[in-house]
C-alpha cells in the first residue's frame, strides 16, 4: 500500500510548508496550485513536494483532478490549512504495513479557532473521509461541503487531523461572505426559493443549536462565536438565494 497525498491551493504560502512537513506517512505528495501569486508553489517544491498547476475547477474536481494526477491509487487529501498529528501518521503507517480492509478511512478533525482548540460547538470529532483507494472513490459536491463518496467499506482510524481555521474576526467573515455566495448559487441552480420564514426562523435555530445543544458554551467566547457565525452563515446564505429570486417569497407555505 502507497499512499500519494494531495493538497490543492491558492495563495497558502502561510499553510503549505506545515502541511506537508506532517505528511512523513505519504510516498508522495502532490500540490495542484490554481494561480497562486505568492510564494506557495516555490515553498511546497522546496519541502519536497511535486507541483502541478491546473485552473480552477471547483473544490470537488479539482480534488478529483489532483487524484488523477498521483502516481499512486491510495489518496491521503489535506487541505493545506490542515496537519496530520503524529498520532495520526503512526496509525497510518501501520495500515500501510498490515494492508486495507476497507476502500476508505475516516478519522476525528480538530479545529484551532480564535487561538483556542475547539471541542464542541458541533466541530468536533468532524469525522472526515481523507484516506481512500482512488479507483473506489471520488469527491462531490457542486460549490460547497465537498466530501468523498466511497463505495465499498469506510474503516475509521483514532488520532486527530487538526484543522488550523481563522485567526481573526475578520478572517472568519471573508470566508463565510464567500461560501454564502457559493451556497447561494447552489440553492439557486437546484431551483430551490427560500420562504422568508426560513430567513427568520433558520439562524436563530443555527445559533441554538450550536451554542446549547452542540454544548458551545464549554468553548468559551469562541463557543459564541462560532454560533454567531453558524447564525450569520444561515442568514446570508438565504438572503443572497432570496435578491436572485427577485426579494419573493415563491415557495409553498
Amino acid at each position: 500500500m502507497q499512499i500519494s497525498a494531495t493538497i490543492i491551493t491558492l495563495n497558502e504560502e502561510r499553510n503549505i510548508a506545515r502541511a506537508i512537513d506532517s505528511l512523513s506517512c505519504a510516498d508522495e505528495i502532490l500540490v495542484v496550485d490554481s494561480g497562486s501569486t505568492d510564494q506557495t508553489r516555490e515553498i511546497a517544491m522546496r519541502h519536497g513536494a511535486r507541483v502541478l498547476e491546473e485552473a480552477w475547477r471547483g473544490y470537488a474536481q479539482q480534488k478529483n483532478f489532483a487524484a488523477g494526477c498521483a502516481a499512486h491509487d491510495w489518496i491521503l487529501s489535506l487541505d493545506a490549512d490542515e496537519q496530520v498529528t503524529p498520532e495520526l501518521a503512526a496509525e497510518i503507517v501501520a495500515l500501510k504495513k498490515a494492508g486495507p480492509a476497507a476502500d476508505g478511512y475516516s478519522f476525528p478533525r480538530r479545529a484551532q479557532y480564535l487561538g483556542r482548540w475547539i471541542r464542541h460547538s458541533g466541530w468536533y470529532p468532524d469525522r472526515k473521509t481523507r484516506l481512500y483507494k482512488r479507483t473506489s472513490a471520488e469527491w462531490i459536491g457542486e460549490y460547497v461541503h465537498e466530501s468523498v463518496r466511497v463505495k465499498g467499506a469506510v474503516g475509521e482510524l483514532h488520532a486527530d487531523l487538526l484543522h488550523f481555521t481563522c485567526d481573526s474576526l475578520s478572517d472568519h467573515l471573508r470566508t463565510l461572505d464567500r461560501y454564502t455566495t457559493l451556497a447561494a448559487r447552489e440553492l439557486i441552480e437546484k431551483k430551490k426559493p427560500v420562504p422568508l420564514r426560513r430567513l427568520a426562523i433558520d439562524p436563530a435555530w443555527a445559533l441554538f443549536r450550536a451554542y446549547v445543544l452542540q454544548r458551545g458554551f464549554l468553548d468559551g467566547p469562541q463557543g459564541l462565536a462560532i454560533a454567531g457565525m453558524a447564525a450569520f452563515y444561515t442568514f446570508l446564505k438565504y438572503a443572497k438565494a432570496m435578491r436572485a429570486f427577485g426579494n419573493a417569497d415563491p415557495a409553498p407555505r
